[in-house]
């Protein structure tokens, strides 16, 4: 029994090292709430920059990517659009 492999420990341990980095959501630039309950729209969650649906890797720290949780969810499975994606820092 495989099980589902986001719930193993390779994937628990990439999880924590990008929640360590602090780093702002990849899509909108915008900093992430690190301490608000994981259903907060606001929240940190692990995003794949070429999902998994379209042959990224799991566990990959290349692919792996900070977002907020409804930036996550509405780019889905689809290749980031340059109205989500923007630079992370505004000089």
């Amino acid at each position: 029994m495989t099980g589902n492999p986001r719930n193993g420990r390779p994937y628990r341990r990439l999880t924590a090292w990008l929640r360590s980095q602090r780093l702002p959501c990849w899509l909108c630039g915008h900093n992430i709430a690190y301490n608000v309950d994981a259903r907060h729209p606001l929240s940190f969650t692990l995003d794949h920059e070429v999902p998994i649906s379209r042959g990224g890797a799991l566990l990959d720290p290349a692919n792996a990517r900070p977002a907020h949780r409804r930036c996550n969810s509405a780019k889905g499975n689809r290749a980031p659009s340059a109205r989500l994606l923007r630079a992370s820092r505004r000089w």
